[in-house]
């Protein structure tokens, strides 16, 4: 008897990513850089793509140093051309593409009234328009292939209000993820592509730990971690395994799925 639970193929096995080959934009820091480490740990080739050259070929010479096979790409995602290239170079490079990871992406505290238009699209051009941009050059490789997995990053923020900081663009532009996530997966379910989105709650990065050095960051977050059930913020490696499972074969059957990571905070 052919039993699917018995003999089915050991759980960890499940999450291994051998032969599969990932892009992470956003790489050159950040969770960015986590979710590349992640991936290469579990067994992919890792192509790190940043706006920074320099952060890439940084990041990429830590995963050869840990003996994964890895490439450094400079590219704004923001601009069409640059991401089909980024995308045919991986393909050329290493003969397909399984796995696209679209976390490049800003932050902006600016109230709404005084906010003029020129950053609003700046802040819609990376955070949405980038992971469309990504997704869709991504899709076009794995479509043809009839298998693949596309994770955006998304955030809380798509999902409630943050406080006391005013951020209107970037809320926005995290819920056009979400749904942008949804609505690919919708459209791909059939043809083999999982697309899903993992949304972080308040995140220790470099860049968040500076923030927090100042006066206006020592002042808000007794506010964001009254507001977080874990009283902590979560740190990158607590991202890493969402990344890697999103990106495995365990997940095969999910797909248009927006996973939380936000030590409580969305609870309340």
């Amino acid at each position: 008897m052919n039993d699917p639970i018995v003999n089915a193929q050991p759980i960890l096995d499940r999450f291994r990513l051998d032969g599969r080959v990932a892009l992470v934009t956003g790489a050159g820091q950040g969770i960015g850089r986590g979710f590349a480490h992640a991936l290469g740990e579990a067994g992919a080739r890792v192509a790190v793509a940043d706006l920074v050259l320099s952060r890439t070929e940084t990041v990429a010479q830590e995963l050869t140093g840990k003996g994964i096979d890895a490439i450094a790409l400079q590219t704004d995602v923001t601009d069409e051309a640059q991401v089909a290239r980024m995308v045919a170079r991986v393909v050329e490079h290493w003969g397909g593409l399984t796995i696209g990871v679209n976390n490049a992406g800003m932050g902006l505290w600016m109230d709404a009234e005084t906010m003029p238009l020129a950053d609003w699209r700046r802040v819609m051009a990376l955070n949405l328009d980038g992971v469309f941009l990504c997704a869709q050059a991504q899709a076009r490789v794995m479509l043809a292939a009839g298998y693949g997995k596309i994770i955006n990053t998304a955030s809380m923020s798509g999902t409630i209000v943050n406080t006391p900081q005013n951020q209107a663009a970037y809320n926005t532009s995290k819920v056009g993820v979400i749904h942008l996530t949804k609505s690919l997966a919708a459209e791909w379910a059939t043809r083999g592509v999982r697309v899903n989105c993992i949304s972080p709650g308040y995140t220790r990065t470099a860049l968040v730990d500076d923030l927090l050095a100042t006066p206006e960051g020592q002042a808000i977050l007794p506010r964001w971690m009254e507001l977080t059930p874990t009283g902590r913020m979560v740190e990158v490696g607590e991202l890493q395994g969402a990344v890697v499972y999103l990106a495995a074969p365990a997940s095969d059957g999910m797909t248009g799925h927006d996973l939380v990571v936000d030590g409580g905070y969305t609870l309340w």
